[in-house]
């Protein structure tokens, strides 16, 4: 029976877990980084992106959080699933983070670029849509 890590030891095998998920390939790197994500939007000079008004985000809007979601009355509705992140913050950060999950999963998936470029503008005309 293998002997299992003490506390101490856990967080490092931790992060080494991670590292190796996220060198496989771009998309994985996007999704497990979400701390260099934010310190790279911090670093952007002026005003890069447009200040929404400060709401609940999820804060960590990538391909791979969204999924279907059961309604009581038996719908089902693509959303959002996993908000261990969320915080109040501006929109435009969750739609920038989901819009590069998208076009790394496109590019990983060798789909031309027409193509991501379809795909990012069905994502926008979706966000504006809900308003």
């Amino acid at each position: 029976m293998p002997r299992l890590p003490s506390p101490d030891q856990r967080r490092q095998l931790l992060l080494d877990r991670r590292d190796e998920k996220m060198a496989r390939s771009p998309h994985a790197y996007v999704r497990g980084n979400t701390a260099q994500y934010y310190e790279w939007l911090q670093a952007q000079p002026g005003h890069s992106l447009p200040e929404g008004p400060p709401i609940w985000i999820c804060g960590d809007c990538h391909l791979g959080n969204l999924g279907p979601l059961a309604g009581a009355d038996g719908s089902v509705e693509m959303q959002i699933r996993d908000f261990d992140q969320s915080v109040i913050g501006n929109p435009a950060h969750d739609l920038v983070r989901l819009a590069l999950s998208l076009a790394t999963a496109a590019r990983g998936s060798s789909l031309p670029g027409v193509v991501t470029a379809s795909m990012l503008q069905h994502m926008l005309d979706g966000y504006a849509f809900a308003f």
